[in-house]
């Protein structure tokens, strides 16, 4: 009886089991097994970025006077290569009324967008204008701007000569300097006389030589020469030299020379304004003499602070600035930009050059092309192959190519050659 009760209990466990799902059915289909989970999808290519660079061809020339036009050449470039072409650039002038791009929008030719630049007729002297070039490629945007300045229109390049050479004996310079003044009478020529090393006082007396030959060459027919007084303004022994001992030596000018002179030539003039107000009060008492008849020209030999540029009664300088006065293989690396360019707001016959060690002819011809490009402004020129020590006592060995030169530049003429 006590099996009997096993049995039984253990047949009723095991049907509780079954129906629990804890047994094993023969006959029974097996679940199916979960599928696998899918694998990410791979993360989208990157898109290339294709850098782009957009460069302006500088100008020869970025100086311009009203009216004028100029070509603007811009490179454009997609990875490193040459834009595809039809590659769209967009020009903007800054001020918009200061000048005129055409097209605006040009489109690239070799990697190369060409557009013409018009300055506006009514655009004032010394006023300047950006203009900004821009293209695209995919998402990146490239830029470029160039600077542009407006001049007066240029007067016809003239010769300015330091005759600092005796006017003794038929063999003097200045017999040379008259006889280059009646082959080329249509070139300017302001000669700076110093026949008293720059100091006349109450005992000086008259050069009767000095006077004969400014005499002869301010004579010369068909022409308009002009002739200044070289005027120290600093001593090597005693310093700067007075107001008052400078004036005297204007007067004395006057005295010796009556009626010849059209200005004086102010040596030793400073670049900062430390002596600004003591060549005001000389340029003042120069333009007060005569009606104001008589010109300055002023020498600090390089560009000198912008206060020095102006000419306005009461507060001007100078007429004429030296704005370089020295080797010619060192003139060459000369740039008004971006420090001096109130040059621009000036006349170019405002500004001169004087140039010694310009070994040959070429190198005078080379030194003057450089004065005449608008960049530099330049319209009154010297250039001579003697060197430092005494480069102005004599005339250069190709002075008569020198005038030949800056005929040829004002007529728009071959050179002549060397």
């Amino acid at each position: 009886m006590h099996n009997k009760h096993r049995i039984a209990t253990l047949l009723a466990l095991t049907a509780a089991l079954a129906g629990c799902g804890g047994g094993t059915d023969k006959n029974s289909t097996p679940a199916p097994a979960a599928a696998p989970a899918p694998a990410p999808a791979p993360a989208p290519a990157p898109v290339p970025s294709a850098p782009i660079g957009v460069n302006f061809v500088l100008p020869s020339n970025n100086v311009l006077e009203a009216g004028a036009s100029d070509g603007l050449v811009v490179n454009v470039s997609v990875n490193g290569s040459p834009a595809p072409n039809g590659t769209s650039v967009t020009l903007e002038v800054n001020p918009a009324a200061a000048a005129t791009v055409a097209p605006v929008a040009p489109s690239t030719v070799g990697g190369v967008a060409s557009a013409t630049l018009s300055v506006g007729s009514s655009v004032a002297a010394s006023a300047t204008f950006q203009v900004k070039a821009s293209a695209v490629s995919q998402s990146n945007t490239a830029t470029d701007t160039v600077t542009y300045y407006v001049r007066p229109t240029p007067k016809a390049l003239q010769v300015l000569v330091p005759a600092y050479f005796s006017s003794t004996g038929t063999s003097s310079p200045w017999n040379t300097l008259t006889a280059g003044a009646t082959s080329y009478p249509d070139v300017q020529i302001t000669a700076i006389a110093n026949p008293h090393n720059g100091v006349i006082t109450a005992s000086t007396k008259v050069d009767a030589d000095a006077l004969k030959a400014i005499t002869a060459f301010k004579a010369v027919t068909g022409t308009t020469n002009k002739v200044v007084g070289y005027v120290a303004t600093a001593s090597g022994s005693s310093g700067e030299l007075s107001v008052t001992d400078v004036k005297a030596t204007i007067d004395n000018y006057l005295t010796l020379y009556p009626g010849v002179l059209d200005g004086f030539f102010l040596d030793g003039m400073s670049t900062d304004s430390n002596r600004l107000a003591y060549f005001q009060e000389i340029y003042t008492y120069v333009k007060s003499l005569d009606g104001g008849k008589y010109s300055v020209i002023g020498n600090p030999g390089t560009y000198p602070a912008a206060a020095y540029a102006s000419a306005n009664s009461g507060t001007g300088v100078a007429d004429v600035l030296v704005t370089y006065a020295g080797n010619a293989a060192a003139y060459q690396a000369i740039d008004p930009q971006p420090a001096h360019t109130w040059v621009y707001a000036k006349d170019n016959a405002a500004q001169a050059m004087l140039l010694h060690t310009a070994s040959t002819c070429t190198d005078m011809q080379t030194a003057l092309a450089k004065a005449n490009s608008p960049r530099m402004n330049t319209g009154m020129v010297y250039a001579t192959n003697l060197t430092i020590g005494t480069p102005w006592s004599a005339l250069p060995t190709y002075w008569p190519q020198l005038l030949g030169t800056v005929d040829a530049i004002n007529k728009k003429r071959t050179l002549p050659s060397c």
